[in-house]
């Protein structure tokens, strides 16, 4: 089947695929422009014609797991780095939240077991993709980036076990109470 034909009897099908799966219809445009590039970079791989339908969906399902992926990634650094999150008329207010949570970072990481922290530190804070690590380390991608999620989702626990936490209308944080004094001393 040639490219342009191909494009044109799927497309629609794709894009309603990737509008129940993403809000934003910004974001589904360029999504449907990914899997056009991918498409046509990719068309003389397919040798059963029979199969190109579900090889097309399978390059939208890839396409998609990598979009939420990158998304979830750079939200999570964002909050790690304590990049600035603009919070309207209290920005000295903002900064000193967010440093007294930075200082409870350290702690709470030495708390996790070594394997879990070794993934955190070297991917959320050092950068390092999950796949390079998982080379590194010998382990398969699959079980890093279990590693890495079961790690995250300790590292929340354990600030969630210590605040209560107060967003704005955006979902940023602006303030957090300590559940006990000894949450204060991280």
């Amino acid at each position: 089947m040639e490219f342009k034909q191909l494009w044109q009897e799927y497309s629609n099908q794709l894009r309603q695929f990737l509008l129940s799966r993403v809000n934003n219809q910004i974001d589904v445009d360029d999504l449907l422009q990914e899997i056009l590039i991918k498409t046509y970079q990719n068309l003389n791989s397919i040798k059963e014609q029979e199969k190109l339908l579900s090889w097309l969906f399978q390059i939208a399902r890839n396409t998609l797991i990598d979009y939420y992926r990158k998304s979830s990634l750079d939200t999570w650094r964002q909050r790690i780095a304590g990049e600035e999150m603009l919070i309207e008329g209290e920005p000295q207010q903002y900064e000193q939240v967010r440093q007294e949570l930075t200082n409870c970072i350290r702690p709470f990481l030495n708390q996790l077991p070594p394997k879990y922290r070794e993934a955190i530190e070297a991917v959320d804070l050092q950068g390092i993709s999950q796949k390079e690590l998982a080379i590194e380390l010998g382990l398969s991608y699959s079980a890093l980036k279990s590693r890495v999620q079961r790690g995250r989702n300790m590292l929340k626990a354990m600030f969630d076990q210590c605040c209560h936490y107060k967003l704005d209308a955006r979902g940023n944080l602006i303030d957090f109470d300590a559940k006990s004094s000894s949450c204060r001393s991280c």
